[in-house]
């Protein structure tokens, strides 16, 4: 068994995602919706978060960043807004870079997550999460991959779950697996135990299972090659139809 340590930051913005907030379509301020976001991410401060979070979801947004700084000190959030609307809100794009030095290795966490927004007074009322991955290694030089990990799926439908190497590693030995874990562990960036078994040169292949039931699903995998170690996360939806 080999232990990840595994970074989840869905829990870090989603802090009241079902509060009423009529209001109407801030598309014509999504740039500066998104500058002000950036800001408050990148001070770390539960004032620049309050300005922009009210003051509960701040004190819970502060205490989950606290979490994730504390591992990678020189965490950075990297904000930009979309042309596209989901459902009358704001899209934005969200990646996130870290470091950290553990044990003589040093690791590098890079991420991306999109948001749905709706800002009410100049404050975000509404969140929705539509996508979001992170990739952790090892490598001073990483291994390029390409994930092939739906975003959303219908429940009770099976899908594939693929890590591939952009460059075939030949004869090199490769081992991986993959689990699920649940949203407590997500939340609490908990760490599951990965059993790994040897993989093809190509990279790791899983076909799983969505739920009977809408919801999330959320995957850890992790892959130790010659090179180093990776670690990926990934939060798919499971909805009832693919509208």
């Amino acid at each position: 068994m080999h232990r990840l340590r595994y970074t989840a930051l869905l829990t870090l913005l989603l802090v009241s995602p079902l509060l009423s907030a009529p209001g109407k379509s801030i598309a014509g301020n999504r740039h500066s919706v998104a500058k002000r976001l950036e800001f408050a991410l990148n001070a770390k401060t539960p004032s620049a978060l309050k300005a922009l979070l009210g003051v509960q979801g701040s004190k819970v947004a502060f205490s989950r960043m606290r979490l994730l700084t504390s591992r990678f000190p020189e965490v950075s959030w990297n904000v930009r807004s979309s042309q596209e609307l989901y459902n009358g809100l704001l899209v934005v794009d969200i990646n996130v870079r870290g470091q950290q030095s553990k044990s003589g290795f040093n690791f590098t966490l890079e991420a991306q997550q999109r948001l749905a927004l709706r800002v009410k007074e100049g404050r975000i009322a509404i969140q929705e999460i539509i996508s979001e991955q992170s990739i952790l290694h090892s490598s001073l030089d990483p291994l390029l991959v390409t994930l092939l990990i739906p975003d959303t799926v219908l429940m009770g439908s099976r899908y594939g779950v693929d890590i591939i190497f952009d460059e075939p590693l030949g004869n090199a030995m490769v081992a991986g697996g993959l689990i699920e874990v649940t949203p407590d562990q997500v939340l609490k960036q908990q760490s599951p135990d990965i059993p790994l078994e040897p993989l093809s040169s190509g990279g790791l292949f899983k076909s799983v299972q969505a739920p009977l039931r809408p919801g999330v699903q959320f995957w850890a995998a992790l892959l130790v090659h010659p090179q180093g170690v990776l670690a990926v996360t990934k939060r798919v939806r499971v909805v009832t139809s693919q509208d």
